[in-house]
């Protein structure tokens, strides 16, 4: 998950024992699962089981239409400005059926048909849980539901191809445009990011891409141009490219989980870098918001 403009506190996701609400609603009104280690680890392989962190119901935020979010537990990057670092790890996740949260998309299916909505997965990092994924896009495409996944691309390679086919849409967040910047942002390659999206490409699968403007950080010149130079490769399955600026919405956190915060310092950046940063991604034709 990318830094959105808002910071929403969780909907916990309750509890079954088997021997086991954006309204950012952490996982409550769900059910988490308690099983043995081996049932449990069996239920993870096969997908029908999974680590939730929280969902929430919101419009024209995850994609389009009123979406029914749900954000997966574990992300491999350490991004400086993540606004939700409580998803890093997935042992802070929720244990949650693939049923159950099927079961509540089905419930929310005529709200997806007025609005053209649907069901996007987000994390964290989704592609953390491939099994998992795919149990839930499967389902929700066999249901008729728009799906949309939320991923840095990092883990593409855990992605399938009939994964990509239950994809409708991808918001593809691109970090940074310079190896050494994205290392410095995240501690990982941007290699894999990029081989992400040339696939997404060449499927001619829907993107839209996110880059958090963080001063200081991405907003050099020519790390700008890198990033738009990599998103106008992707040609024409770009539809559109969010510009978010960065904010501090969730310092708190970090200090809840007894992690240094690096970007104390760090102010939003002004309207006019904004303004500068888009003019760069419609100078190469693309539609930037």
């Amino acid at each position: 998950m990318t830094q959105s403009t808002q910071v929403h506190e969780p909907t916990p996701w309750p509890a079954v024992h088997l021997g086991l609400p954006r309204s950012r609603s952490g996982t409550a009104g769900l059910s988490s699962v308690e099983l043995d280690h081996a049932a449990r680890m069996t239920a993870v392989r096969s997908g029908s089981l999974g680590s939730v962190h929280s969902w929430e119901l919101v419009t024209a935020v995850d994609g389009p239409g009123t979406r029914l979010t749900v954000f997966l537990a574990g992300c491999p990057l350490q991004c400086l400005y993540c606004h939700n670092p409580d998803t890093m790890q997935m042992r802070r996740g929720t244990d949650v059926t693939a049923d159950e949260i099927l079961a509540r998309v089905a419930r929310y299916r005529t709200v997806f048909a007025a609005t053209g909505g649907g069901l996007t997965i987000s994390g964290g990092e989704p592609l953390m849980q491939p099994a998992f994924l795919a149990r839930l896009l499967r389902g929700a495409k066999a249901m008729g539901v728009h799906t949309t996944v939320d991923t840095s691309g990092f883990l593409g390679s855990q992605c399938t191809d009939a994964m990509l086919a239950d994809v409708d849409l991808v918001l593809l967040d691109i970090k940074s445009g310079l190896p050494d910047t994205y290392r410095a942002v995240t501690g990982r390659a941007l290699q894999p990011t990029l081989d992400f999206g040339a696939r997404l490409r060449d499927a001619g699968k829907r993107t839209w891409v996110r880059f958090v403007l963080v001063p200081g950080l991405t907003d050099a010149p020519e790390n700008v141009e890198a990033v738009a130079g990599h998103v106008a490769a992707l040609g024409d399955v770009v539809e559109r490219v969010e510009v978010l600026p960065f904010h501090q919405m969730g310092r708190d956190k970090w200090d809840e989980l007894g992690m240094r915060y690096q970007l104390d310092a760090t102010q939003p950046p002004t309207p006019e870098s904004v303004a500068r940063v888009r003019a760069t991604f419609r100078a190469r034709g693309l539609s930037v918001y």
